[in-house]
C-alpha cells in the first residue's frame, strides 16, 4: 500500500510540476479566412514528431509533421516539402522531394474543426502533393525553432459519427467525448480529437 501511495504522490507531484512549465510559443494560422491563432507543442510519437496547437469551442487541432528522408523526425533547418498527410512518408514523396535536390525533408499537415459536439462531425483537411507547396525551418542556438509556410491547400472532407456507433455507444460514449473535450482544453494536448478511423 505505502507503494501505491507514494507512486500516487509522484505522479501527483510530476503533474503539478509539469502544469507550471509556461508556453511561451505562438502559432497563428489563417484557415478559411480565418485566424486560428493557439500555443503549438510538439509531440513525439514513436518516430514521428508533431507540431501540435489546439483550440477549443469548437475543438480544432492544426498537426503539422516534419520528417527527414530516413523517417526520421526532423528538426534540421531549411525548406521541407509538403506532401500528402494520410500517407507522407511514401518512397514516391520521399524520391520526388531528393530528386529536386533542394530540400531537407518533407511535410504533412493536417487540421481538424469539430462542426457539431460532443465531437459528433468533423471537417477535416489534409495536404497533398500539390506542387511547390513548401513549408520553411529556422532553428536558433537556443533550439527555438521557427516554421513558416506560405498557402497551403489542404483537401477537406466531412466526417460524421454513425448514429449506430453513439446508439450501441451508449452514455459512456457520450462521457468519454465529453471527458476528451475537458482533457483538450485544460492541457492543450490534443486527446482523441482527430476523427480518423473512428465511426
Amino acid at each position: 500500500m505505502k507503494k501505491l501511495q507514494f507512486l500516487l504522490i509522484t505522479v501527483l507531484i510530476s503533474t503539478v510540476a509539469f502544469g507550471q512549465l509556461a508556453n511561451d510559443n505562438s502559432m497563428t494560422v489563417m484557415v478559411d479566412g480565418k485566424e486560428f491563432k493557439t500555443q503549438p507543442r510538439q509531440v513525439k510519437i514513436g518516430n514521428y514528431a508533431y507540431l501540435t496547437g489546439n483550440g477549443t469551442s469548437p475543438d480544432k487541432m492544426l498537426r503539422i509533421w516534419l520528417g527527414d528522408f530516413y523517417g526520421r523526425p526532423a528538426v534540421e533547418a531549411g525548406t521541407y516539402l509538403i506532401v500528402n498527410a494520410d500517407r507522407p512518408d511514401t518512397k514516391e514523396n520521399i524520391k520526388r522531394a531528393q530528386d529536386l535536390g533542394k530540400y531537407k525533408g518533407i511535410a504533412a499537415i493536417r487540421y481538424v474543426e469539430e462542426t457539431r459536439s460532443p465531437r459528433m462531425e468533423y471537417h477535416v483537411g489534409d495536404s497533398q502533393n500539390n506542387a511547390d507547396e513548401t513549408l520553411e525551418v529556422k532553428v536558433g542556438s537556443d533550439g527555438f525553432m521557427e516554421v513558416r509556410f506560405g498557402a497551403c491547400t489542404l483537401e477537406g472532407t466531412y466526417w460524421k459519427e454513425k448514429a449506430g456507433a453513439t446508439v450501441l455507444g451508449g452514455v459512456g460514449r457520450l462521457t468519454d467525448k465529453l471527458r476528451d473535450k475537458v482533457v483538450t482544453s485544460a492541457t492543450g494536448f490534443d486527446q482523441d480529437i482527430d476523427p480518423e478511423g473512428r465511426g
